[in-house]
C-alpha cells in the first residue's frame, strides 16, 4: 500500500491534542484536533479528496480559489472566461513591454513621413501637433496610454472643434504607424471621441483687429500673407504656393491656379484697392510670395493684435504670452478658424452686396454664402475694412476716419 501523505500525531496542547501533517505544496502544513478520532476522520477525507483531484487540484491555495472563483463571476455578465482575460491582459504586457517612449514614437513617425516625401508643411504641422500631445504625458510610453487618457488630451485643448479633430487625426496617424511596429493598438485612438462643431456664423476679425495685424506684421513675406489673406481672401495653403508672377497688379488680378486651389478648379481674385496698396509696399521678387517658415512670425503678429494662446515651443512666442508676473495673459482671445478668409468673405459680400460674384471670387459655393455669410457685417463695417491702407512707409491708417 502507498504510504499516505498526511500523518496524524499526538501534540502537547492543553484542548488540541492531535495534528494533521502534510507536505504537499512543498511546505508543511498543520491542522489541530481535539480528539483522535476527529483527526483521523479528516485525514481519510483529506486522502479521498487527493485520490480524486490529484495532487495538483489539492495543492490549488484556498486564496486562489477564491480570487478565481470572484473573477469569473465578475466575467459571467460579460460572456467572458478567466481565460479571455487573461490572453488579452498579456497582448496588452507584451505590447507594453515592446513599446517606446511617445516622444520616440512621434520622431520615427515624423522622419518616416519626411523620407516618403511629404511636404515640408505637413511634417512640421504633425510634428507641433503631436509634441504638444507629448508635453501633457512626459516620459510615458505609448503603450500605457488608453483612449480615456486621449480624450481627456482632445477635450482639454480649448479650441474649436474642427482644430480638435485635426489633433485627433494625426494622433490615429501616430497610433497607425506604432500599430505596425507593435507598440501599441491602433484602435485606441480609432476610438476616441469626434468633436461636434455647433452651427455658428464663422469667427471674423473686427476692422480694428485686421489693422492691428496688419501693424504687427512687419516683415515683408509675412505683410505680404497677411494682406493677401485679409484682403484676397485666399486660403492659408494657396497663399504659401502663389508666386510673386501670379500677382498682376496691372491688370489688378491674382491668378490662383487649379493645382494651387483647394476646390481644384481656377479663379482670378480682384486685387481690391487697398491691397493693391498693401503689395506695393512690398519689394516684389521672383519666385514664391512665402519663401521662408513664418510660424512664429505669424504667432507674433496675431498675438500683438491681441490673439492668443497659441502652443509653441518658440521662446519668443511663449515670452509674448506672459505677463509681467510671470502668468499667461488673460487679454488675450481665441483666434477664429480661419480668420482672415472668413473676414475677406464676410466684408466682401457685405461690401458688394453680390452673393454671386463673392462666391466666384472666393471660391465659396454659393450656398455655402447665403448659410453663413449672409448679414454677417454690416456694409458701414465693409467700408472701415477695406479703408485699412499705408501711410508712409510703416502707419496704418487710422480707420475711425475711414468710416
Amino acid at each position: 500500500m502507498a504510504k499516505s501523505a498526511y500523518t496524524v500525531k499526538a501534540y502537547k496542547h492543553p484542548r488540541l491534542k492531535w495534528v494533521v501533517r502534510s507536505k504537499i505544496s512543498e511546505k508543511w502544513e498543520r491542522r489541530f484536533f481535539e480528539t483522535k478520532g476527529d483527526a483521523q476522520t479528516y485525514l481519510e477525507q483529506k486522502e479521498i479528496e487527493l485520490l480524486n483531484q490529484g495532487r495538483e487540484g489539492v495543492q490549488f491555495p484556498t486564496w486562489l480559489r477564491t480570487m478565481a472563483q470572484r473573477s469569473q463571476d465578475r466575467l459571467q455578465p460579460h460572456g467572458k472566461t478567466i481565460a479571455d482575460a487573461t490572453d488579452f491582459f498579456v497582448k496588452h504586457l507584451e505590447a507594453t513591454q515592446k513599446s517606446v517612449l511617445l516622444s520616440k514614437a512621434i520622431e520615427e513617425l515624423v522622419e518616416t513621413k519626411t523620407k516618403a516625401g511629404r511636404s515640408k508643411r505637413y511634417c512640421s504641422d504633425l510634428k507641433t501637433r503631436l509634441t504638444r500631445l507629448d508635453s501633457a504625458f512626459q516620459k510615458k510610453s505609448i503603450g500605457d496610454l488608453t483612449t480615456g487618457d486621449l480624450d481627456t488630451f482632445l477635450s482639454n485643448l480649448k479650441v474649436a472643434p474642427g482644430t480638435v479633430n485635426t489633433f485627433r487625426r494625426d494622433i490615429r496617424t501616430l497610433w497607425s504607424f506604432a500599430d505596425k511596429r507593435g507598440w501599441t493598438r491602433a484602435r485606441i485612438a480609432k476610438n476616441t471621441e469626434l468633436a461636434t462643431a455647433s452651427v455658428s456664423p464663422p469667427g471674423i476679425l473686427t476692422p480694428e483687429q485686421a489693422a492691428k495685424l496688419v501693424a504687427s506684421s512687419t516683415d515683408h513675406e509675412l505683410l505680404a500673407f497677411v494682406c493677401i489673406g485679409l484682403f484676397g481672401g485666399l486660403r492659408v495653403a494657396e497663399i504659401k504656393k502663389l508666386e510673386w508672377s501670379d500677382v498682376d497688379l496691372k491688370s489688378g488680378y491674382i491668378n490662383v491656379s487649379a493645382v494651387n486651389s483647394k476646390t481644384r478648379s481656377r479663379r482670378l481674385v480682384p486685387i481690391v484697392p487697398n491691397l493693391a496698396a498693401w503689395l506695393r509696399t512690398i519689394p516684389q521678387k521672383k519666385g514664391r510670395i512665402v519663401t521662408q517658415e513664418i510660424r512664429h512670425a505669424w504667432d507674433l503678429a496675431r498675438i500683438g493684435a491681441g490673439f492668443g494662446p497659441f502652443f509653441s515651443l518658440n521662446k519668443t512666442v511663449k515670452a509674448a504670452q506672459i505677463d509681467k508676473a510671470n502668468q499667461p495673459r488673460k487679454d488675450l482671445i481665441p483666434w477664429p478658424d480661419n480668420g482672415m478668409r472668413h473676414s475677406f468673405v464676410s466684408y466682401r459680400l457685405a461690401d458688394t452686396g453680390n452673393a454671386a460674384q463673392t462666391a466666384l471670387e472666393s471660391g465659396h459655393d454659393q450656398a455655402v454664402l447665403f448659410r453663413h455669410y449672409r448679414e454677417l457685417v454690416r456694409p458701414s463695417a465693409a467700408k472701415k475694412y477695406f479703408s485699412i491702407r499705408p501711410v508712409g512707409k510703416k502707419k496704418v491708417i487710422d480707420i475711425s476716419e475711414a468710416a
